[in-house]
């Protein structure tokens, strides 16, 4: 059973949970995911909740309401009906139940065919239905906001994309993301490039000195520092993801966020693996005593999942 904790250091990297932008309502056809921010206390391991069991039915019975859909949050492998009980989104938490066809299974609670707004708790609410079931089901998890009409709608869906499904439940079986971002104080490893490179130092001297124009020296003194510190960013990250290689099956490599983030990655980790993963990443924080390391998951994969669908929703 997967777990999380809490924590960041310089030296030391310990997992912890960070929150994740939400993207709009559904307006895309990716069967991808972006979780919100659950607090975990300071390296406890702290196991997530379990599975809610609900005095409701499995499948409820489908709605008079004509304003009434059913929100999908993820795709199992499943043939029989199951219940996670009241862990949805909206203010009376929905119950969470299962629309099958053949051996998968969408999750879904009934909502409102309204565009649903990524506020704090609508994300919490979406990333704790995926993180539940992810407990004893591979997941593919699904954009946030995604509403269907009826249940036949969602059963053309699993229907139309069987194969897909299918396929890649079977590729991620057993398997988790986890995290990584890697941040500098920009200002410090500057110091270091300037100690440690020779004509740095001295266009920094002729800066300085204020001695005529320093146009031209400044120019160069920028872009040699910009020269190293790229340089500097790629040989680090390059390092980090080789320590990490023989320990993911995967990995993936997202745009950096800010001036101080020179990596943003996810991995794909066996579930056996787990625990070889989070041992190699703090052996590696541990050696980059000037880098920052943001450790995140285990999460269901969303950088590892993009099925597009061409089924019309609700809006």
């Amino acid at each position: 059973m997967p777990k999380q904790r809490k924590s960041t250091t310089r030296r030391a990297a310990s997992r912890t949970r960070t929150p994740r932008p939400a993207p709009s309502a559904a307006r895309s056809g990716s069967a991808r995911a972006v979780p919100g921010t659950r607090a975990r206390s300071k390296l406890g391991r702290v196991p997530l909740p379990g599975p809610k069991r609900s005095a409701k039915p499995a499948v409820p019975a489908g709605a008079d309401d004509a304003n009434e859909g059913r929100y999908v949050y993820c795709i199992v492998k499943s043939e029989r009906p199951l219940s996670f009980g009241p862990l949805g989104l909206g203010s009376d938490s929905a119950d969470v139940h299962t629309v099958h066809f053949r051996d998968i299974a969408a999750v879904v609670s009934n909502t409102p065919i309204v565009v649903q707004d990524p506020t704090r708790d609508n994300v919490l609410a979406h990333q704790r239905v995926n993180e539940t079931v992810m407990q004893q089901h591979t997941v593919i998890p699904m954009s946030f906001g995604t509403v269907f009409k009826t249940d036949d709608d969602i059963i053309e869906l699993l229907r139309s994309a069987y194969d897909a499904f299918t396929d890649v439940l079977k590729k991620m079986n057993g398997k988790f993301e986890f995290g990584l971002k890697v941040l500098w104080d920009r200002d410090q490893i500057v110091r270091e490039i300037e100690d440690e490179d020779e004509d740095i130092r001295r266009l920094k001297g002729e800066i300085s000195s204020q001695k005529g124009s320093t146009y031209f020296a400044r120019m160069q003194y920028g872009r040699l520092i910009d020269a190293a510190l790229q340089a500097r960013s790629e040989r680090y990250v390059s390092e980090i993801f080789h320590g990490l290689r023989d320990v993911a099956v995967a990995s993936r490599s997202n745009k950096p966020i800010g001036d101080r983030m020179i990596m943003n990655a996810a991995f794909l980790v066996a579930r056996d693996a787990e625990q070889a993963f989070d041992a190699r990443v703090k052996d590696i924080g541990q050696r980059y005593e000037k880098l920052t390391f943001k450790y995140t998951g285990p999460w269901p994969p969303y950088n590892f999942v993009n099925i597009r669908l061409k089924l019309e929703r609700a809006h």
